[in-house]
């Protein structure tokens, strides 16, 4: 059974910091490109950014560059998304989705074959 389990969510102060995790199990995590996508309240999904081990490649969107790190942990089949500086408008359920077909930046949403469940991060004084 495929799951990504996200967690790390939770409330943080303007200018704050939170690190997310992704655990992911019952696929090769190698074998995938990890993206974590948020949806703010109201809004659609929003990519945020992408690692590709096998090509050692990551992209970030413009709105998080020089804030957010994605990085992974691949004997542990873990993705983590490093955000620091936070704002109040990125208040948003954050997800975790797994990639077979896509490598670059900003993959379209079917492109995602797993999707985890979501982590609540918010954002506020």
């Amino acid at each position: 059974e495929v799951q990504l389990v996200e967690s790390g969510g939770g409330l943080v102060q303007p200018g704050g910091s939170l690190r997310l995790s992704c655990a992911a199990s019952g696929f090769t995590f190698n074998d995938y490109g990890m993206s974590w996508v948020r949806q703010a309240p109201g809004k659609g999904l929003e990519w945020v950014a992408s690692v590709y081990s096998y090509i050692t490649s990551r992209y970030y969107a413009d709105p998080v560059k020089g804030r957010f790190t994605i990085s992974t942990a691949n004997a542990r089949n873990v993705v983590y998304l490093q955000m620091n500086s936070l704002k109040p408008e990125e208040t948003a359920v954050s997800y975790c989705a797994a990639s077979a077909s896509c490598s670059g930046a900003g993959c379209v949403i079917d492109q995602y074959d797993y999707w985890g469940q979501g982590t609540q991060v918010t954002v506020s004084s």
